[in-house]
This record gives C-alpha cells, sequence and structure tokens, in this order.
C-alpha cells in the first residue's frame, strides 16, 4: 500500500518541478540574454528536461505496476489526451532546448550568447504554449483520477 503512495508521490514531485522549471525559464527568457541570464536559462532547461523524464518515467511505472493497471488507463480518453499532451509539450520544448544549448560555448567563456530578435521571439511564444498545455494537462488528469471519460 506505500509503494503506490510513494510512486505517486515522486510523481507529483517531478510534476511540481517540470512546472516550477517551466516558470522560470519563461521569466528568465524575458530580461536580457547576459551571460548570467544564459547560465541559468540552461539550468533551468537542465531540470526541467529531467522533471519531464522523471515524469514520464514514474507515469508509466504507475501506469503498468501500481494504481489501477494499465487496462484502466489505455481505456481513458482523458488519460490518452494526457499523454498526447504531455507528447506536444515535449515537442513544443525542443527550439528552446537546441536554442540554450547552443549557447553553452559562449556561456563556459563568459561571454553573452548569441541571440537574435527572432529566435527570442520564437522561444517566448512556444514558453507561452507550453504552459498552456499543461494545465489542460492537469485537467485531463482530473477527469481520468475520478473515472470520466472511460471507454469500456
Amino acid at each position: 500500500m506505500t509503494l503506490p503512495a510513494l510512486f505517486a508521490f515522486l510523481h507529483h514531485v517531478a510534476a511540481f518541478t517540470l512546472v516550477a522549471a517551466l516558470a522560470v525559464e519563461f521569466v528568465l527568457i524575458r530580461e536580457e540574454i547576459t551571460p548570467p541570464a544564459a547560465r541559468r536559462l540552461l539550468l533551468a532547461d537542465l531540470v526541467y528536461g529531467a522533471a519531464a523524464g522523471s515524469v514520464l518515467a514514474v507515469g508509466l511505472l504507475r501506469v503498468f505496476f501500481f494504481e489501477k493497471g494499465p487496462h484502466y488507463y489505455l481505456h481513458s480518453a482523458p488519460f490518452i489526451a494526457k499523454v498526447s499532451l504531455f507528447a506536444l509539450v515535449a515537442l513544443l520544448s525542443i527550439y528552446p532546448t537546441v536554442v540554450f544549448a547552443s549557447w553553452r560555448p559562449a556561456v563556459k567563456l563568459g561571454q553573452p550568447p548569441r541571440a537574435d530578435a527572432r529566435k527570442i521571439r520564437r522561444i517566448r511564444s512556444l514558453l507561452h504554449w507550453e504552459p498552456a498545455a499543461v494545465v489542460v494537462l492537469i485537467f485531463c488528469a482530473a477527469l481520468m483520477a475520478r473515472g470520466i471519460g472511460v471507454l469500456v
């Protein structure tokens, strides 16, 4: 009984960490991209990626080994929507991660990264869509947890 609770706890901690890291990125990208700001963005993106990986890994463990079992989840429309939204958020995060990673050599040298205005606007736009998708994902999680939308 305590192992499922532990995995639920880990899943929630990872999800909250993901949202916090996304919020940090959202705030930092609004600032001037100085070497310290770029370093903080790289760190926030690293935490974001680690949290996303943890959410996915622990979530899959919960689906297949704990809770209600795969039959329940794989026949739940909100669960399918939730996984689809998670994949969408992952896809949306690729471009910012690639751009941030390209800044690493300059940051290591203590120089400001090359951050042209077009790329920054695109990243800001993506960082607006990601939390919007996460909010809908959380709504799907609430529906799923209450058995709403189970396809029999």
